[in-house]
């Protein structure tokens, strides 16, 4: 394959917005793109993402409901039964304090809500206990709901959805050849299924990756590639944060500018979708996780599961700076 050359990043861009979907190989040559390239590539990928979405940037807040515990053994995850990260752990949160996680949302200018609780799958009891809070919670906000529960049946699924929630997540994190080295306890194909469960429930499908977990080069345009066959409509772009005590603790393999190729490659292949700077965005974009969202046009504000974000008038004047502005919140 002929690597493209500075001047056909701009085109590839105006193809793709004219309705080109890119191939792998053209995926592939952005990943591996050298780094004096970052800035064409970056400018491209923003030609593709103010097309869509202007310079609106969507603002997600996360509440952890319920932390560690979980049975899977996920190398990436403090909350995994494999890991020894000092993290606290408890059980589900109240549903008023699930309740008063939304305010927060508010508070922090996010306009979705992603509720988050660790573990294999939600039992009826704990479907229950979600579908309560987020009726009480679309009665008085316009937030929108998102999921986060682990594996689902039809059955949760319809409930969720029929309660309000607007968006399921469940991350596929790295490409199928690279599964077996990350998890054990459960297969790619699971993760392809709960994605499908999710659409066929009514909710908007939310899915993506976790990337410097090993994979190739190949690998990481492959995860792409099955996002844009799944047609997720947000896709957070995770890059690993290697917690002490994890079976991943310790990996390095990602810089800033690996990041920023990486952000641009998913909005290559996904133009009209909503890519997402998610969980270690600040210890690995570091200084330059700003031009990030010259691909990306959404981010989480505040903190992760069992990690800590910045302060959220960072991210507001990390928006600012840029000339940006915050999506209001509504349906």
């Amino acid at each position: 394959m002929e690597v493209l050359s500075k001047k056909d990043w701009r085109k590839l861009a105006e193809d793709i917005i004219g309705g080109y979907q890119i191939s792998e190989e053209e995926a592939l040559a952005i990943v591996q793109a050298g780094d004096d390239e970052v800035l064409e590539i970056l400018n491209a990928a923003f030609i593709i993402r103010k097309h869509y979405f202007g310079k609106k940037v969507k603002l997600n807040m996360i509440i952890n409901t319920k932390s560690g515990l979980c049975a899977e053994d996920c190398g990436y995850c403090s909350q995994s039964i494999v890991s020894d990260a000092p993290i606290e752990k408890y059980g589900w949160l109240t549903k008023e304090e699930i309740i008063d996680g939304a305010q927060e949302s508010i508070r922090r200018k996010a306009g979705t809500y992603c509720i988050v609780a660790s573990g294999r799958r939600p039992t009826d009891k704990e479907i229950d206990h979600v579908v309560e809070a987020v009726e009480e919670i679309r009665k008085t906000t316009d937030l929108k709901i998102c999921c986060c529960l682990g594996f689902l049946n039809e059955e949760h699924a319809k409930k969720l959805s029929e309660a309000g929630v607007h968006r399921y997540n469940h991350n596929l994190n790295t490409s199928k050849g690279n599964y077996e080295n990350v998890c054990s306890t459960h297969t790619y194909e699971d993760r392809v299924d709960t994605v499908e469960t999710a659409k066929g429930a009514g909710m908007s499908p939310c899915s993506g990756a976790i990337f410097g977990m090993g994979e190739s080069d190949v690998e990481a345009v492959q995860v792409a590639m099955t996002l844009r066959q799944l047609d997720t409509d947000s896709i957070p772009c995770n890059f690993l944060n290697a917690i002490d005590g994890t079976p991943l603790e310790g990996q390095k393999h990602l810089n800033p500018r690996r990041c920023l190729k990486l952000l641009s490659m998913m909005r290559f292949v996904n133009p009209a979708k909503e890519i997402r700077m998610a969980g270690g965005r600040e210890v690995n974009l570091r200084s330059m996780q700003v031009m990030g969202l010259y691909a990306a046009n959404s981010i989480f504000v505040g903190d992760y599961l069992t990690t800590a974000g910045q302060e959220p008038t960072a991210d507001w004047g990390m928006i600012e700076d840029l000339g940006f502005e915050i999506e209001e919140c509504a349906l």
